[in-house]
């Protein structure tokens, strides 16, 4: 084979319009088009009001509810949540259905049985109802926690997700009877410990056999419901979300995310008991009001509302009348959105595409250079020079956000700011700055085939990595590198200065935009602004994918000498340049726009810690660099190992003045020593009560480091034993919701004649009334936290 002909520096595209400016227009609004069509895809519904059909979600009807539960903060046990509680059986009984109350002592979901540093309980009392089946082939169980955390009401999180079951539950209870047992689970203590999910699916009658679970969630307060998890092999049940969801927008990247992240729902404490399969669906976007007073039914988008209930019924009745028997596929789906509905195929598919994609992009490399567009020497520049917009987009992402972070510090503190659009934009703008600064350095030497041959092989790479590492996700990059293949393999088989290569790659691009976009736009609430060189990296690839349609705002690629060339630089300067400014400009406005106020506070941290037997007291708090609220009561780091239920070994500290507050109090109730099988070891039993002497939310008991306990009983439940080295306290036990009379717990401890040690600690929230305590002024907010407010009580008791 001879070598190709020699190329024109004005043919090393694989476009080359005659009417340039045209092309470029027609293709970018056709582009334009399709991402405003997929985010109007991605919008939410319009909620409908409280006079909606009865067989309809009414976000009116269930927003009645939200106000309810909301009203006030009610962690588990309080005297809050045991209102909610008698309100949501009232509810469920006035519908007709069976309903009951599980009291039971559970643990902690996800904890293993060989669990060395204790073990985290609570006192639940789940609310659980059913509709019955007229032939059932299995159960179907909605489930949505009812407790909120102690900092705040829960209007979203997750109030949004027991209204929307109450709702549903109405308009199933007035429709004809489902085939199958559809059974309401509102569970307790998740914000605590997952733990009224784990008694339920561990002990409760109707979980003996299995289901597919529904659970509802909400970490913010707006925007698209997301199902971001399922149990594995989920082709099936992917498949009827896609059907039966009247809004389903969920990836399996998000899913492959999800799985790697130490994130937990009570989704968990379902797949960790064998025979349950199911769908996790939450809305995200408005994180700075997760877990804080911020988070009142007043905060919640109603439209997020009506989409979580749309989509909860649809399911429902889906999977009300489908044969649960026959819902495991063997395999994962890959699956993303797209306009009007849910693309999805099988995961075997997976690799083969991945690697089809790669060898697509490779046989037009090949076949640019035999039609002398371009060189192997230039295809190779291409392909490496493209790695520089993927690295450095994603680091300018996250320096944009340290300077951000640097001017404005109270942003470290939230999940993400109370306005995140304009940041979001800047993110954008600046990934496209960096792509287009890219293009306009190295067009004129490497040539646009040659460098949109480069971005369409990382991402066939990007595609064969994805598929071995995290197969949910090589969608992103193997269709896009596909489709790119196949516009390049159209254009060079025309006249390349005809329409029918722009049409080809505006097709791919468009191809790009739909699978890409929805990724960038949910991946900035799902991991917040701290981690938008995610999203950065992700719209990089978008462009990568689109280089044939960003090459076309260029002038047509050399030929041009002096005055001309000068000027034709400057043209292919000005999208890089426009680019940068628009980054600029939309950082600049967030920063004018999303200023800490009354309505938006700084959020803070605080914690107050006494031990009743020496009488010192601290302030505590989390935060690495303290806002000037909190530096007025801690300052440096200082060691909290003589607190070991609150977590942590290390936080800002601060000297306080000793409340009058008694510590919980420890009898004895039995101690006996025995031979520990046929070694001379002995073993020593301590059975202990451990009381509050004042209305708490949790209680802790930690054995002294240097004691193994070999097993122990909790308020009856058996759990394993272990030693925690290293530290002064080893072995605990953490009990939220206790009861007033408090709770028994039993010790069998290794080496029976040695003194040991319990160091007991009750925990309250609410620092109004502690000596020193100076409230916050009205622009100065709490974090979201399980410790924020605490008031933590401890004492050491000798064996």
């Amino acid at each position: 084979m001879g070598a190709p002909p020699p190329t024109r520096a004005a043919d090393r595209a694989l476009a080359r319009p005659r009417r340039r400016p045209l092309a470029a227009l027609a293709a970018l609004a056709a582009l334009l088009a399709v991402g405003g069509t997929v985010a109007y895809d991605l919008d939410t519904p319009a909620p409908r009001p409280a006079d909606a059909p009865a067989d309809e979600f009414s976000a009116a009807r269930a927003y009645r509810t939200v106000e309810t539960i909301a009203a006030r903060p009610h962690p588990a046990g309080s005297p809050a949540n045991d209102q909610v509680r008698a309100h949501l059986e009232g509810v469920l009984r006035g519908l007709g259905l069976e309903t009951t109350v599980q009291d039971a002592v559970a643990r902690e979901a996800g904890q293993l049985s060989g669990a060395a540093a204790g073990s985290t309980l609570a006192r639940v009392r789940n609310v659980v109802a059913r509709l019955p089946g007229t032939d059932p082939t299995g159960k179907v169980f909605l489930v949505a926690h009812y407790d909120s955390v102690q900092s705040g009401p829960g209007g979203n999180d997750d109030a949004a997700g027991t209204s929307t079951i109450l709702e549903v539950a109405r308009a199933l209870a007035a429709g004809p009877r489902p085939r199958n047992d559809v059974v309401f689970v509102l569970t307790d203590a998740e914000e605590a410990c997952l733990c009224g999910a784990s008694a339920f699916a561990a002990d409760h009658p109707l979980a003996a056999d299995g289901g597919v679970v529904l659970n509802l969630e909400a970490r913010g307060s707006t925007g698209p419901v997301i199902m971001f998890e399922t149990s594995r092999d989920n082709a099936k049940l992917v498949d009827v979300f896609g059907r039966a969801a009247p809004h389903p927008v969920g990836t399996s990247f998000a899913v492959e995310i999800y799985r790697a992240l130490p994130n937990d729902t009570d989704f968990t404490a379902f797949l960790d008991r064998a025979g349950f399969v199911g769908l996790n669906s939450a809305y995200i976007d408005g994180g700075a009001v997760y877990h804080t007073p911020l988070d009142t039914p007043a905060a919640m988008d109603r439209a997020s509302l009506q989409q979580h209930g749309d989509n909860a019924l649809g399911l429902a009745r889906e999977f009300g009348r489908a044969d649960l028997k026959a819902l495991d596929a063997g395999h994962d789906a890959t699956y993303f959105p797209v306009p009007g509905g849910l693309a999805r195929y099988p995961g075997w598919l997976v690799l083969p595409l991945a690697v089809a994609a790669l060898l697509a992009v490779l046989a037009l490399g090949w076949l640019a250079r035999r039609r002398g567009r371009t060189t192997y020497g230039r295809l190779a520049a291409g392909f490496a020079l493209g790695l520089a917009p993927i690295v450095v987009a994603p680091l300018g992402a996250q320096l944009l956000w340290a300077g951000v972070t640097a001017v404005r510090p109270g942003y470290a503190e939230l999940l993400d700011p109370y306005r995140p659009t304009w940041y979001r934009l800047a993110v954008v703008a600046l990934a496209a700055a960096t792509l287009f600064t890219w293009y306009a350095l190295t067009r004129r030497r490497v040539g646009p085939a040659a460098l949109a041959i480069g971005g369409l092989g990382w991402l066939a790479v990007l595609g064969i990595a994805l598929a071995v590492l995290v197969p949910g996700g090589a969608y992103l990059t193997t269709l896009p590198a596909l489709a790119g293949a196949a516009a390049g393999l159209t254009a060079l088989a025309v006249r390349i200065d005809g329409p029918w290569p722009v049409l080809a790659t505006t097709l791919a691009g468009a191809v790009a935009v739909v699978i890409l976009l929805p990724t960038v736009v949910l991946l900035f609430p799902a991991l917040g602004m701290a981690m938008g060189g995610v999203a950065a990296l992700f719209a990089v690839l978008l462009g990568l994918a689109a280089l044939p349609v960003v090459d076309l705002l260029h002038p047509e690629a050399g030929g041009q000498r002096g005055l001309v060339a000068a000027r034709a630089r400057r043209a292919g300067a000005l999208p890089a340049v426009a680019a940068g400014l628009a980054a600029a400009v939309f950082a600049g406005v967030g920063l004018a726009v999303d200023r800490f106020d009354a309505a938006h506070p700084v959020p803070t941290h605080l914690m107050y810690a006494l031990d009743a037997g020496t009488g010192q007291a601290r302030w505590l708090s989390h935060e690495t660099d303290p806002q000037p609220w909190t530096a007025q009561f801690v300052g440096g780091a200082a060691s909290v190992a003589d607190f070991p239920g609150l977590g942590d070994t290390e936080l800002r500290s601060g000297p306080a003045q000793a409340a009058n507050l008694p510590a919980p109090k420890l009898e004895v109730i039995a101690d006996s020593a025995a031979a520990s099988g046929s070694g001379p070891v002995e073993q020593r039993t301590v059975r202990v009560r451990v009381t509050p002497q004042r209305p708490v939310r949790l209680l802790t008991l930690h054995v002294d480091g240097a004691t193994e306990v070999e097993s122990a009983v909790v308020a009856g439940r058996a759990i394993p034993g272990g030693r925690a080295t290293g530290a002064p306290w080893g072995f605990g036990i953490v009990f939220h919701a206790p009861p007033p009379e408090g709770i028994e717990v039993t010790l069998v401890l290794a080496g029976g004649s040695r003194a040991a040690a319990l160091r007991a600690m009750d925990a309250s929230d609410g620092l109004d009334g502690v000596p020193g305590f100076r409230p916050r002024p009205a622009d100065i907010g709490v974090v979201g936290s399980h410790s924020s407010e605490m008031l933590a009580v401890a004492r050491t008791y000798p064996l």
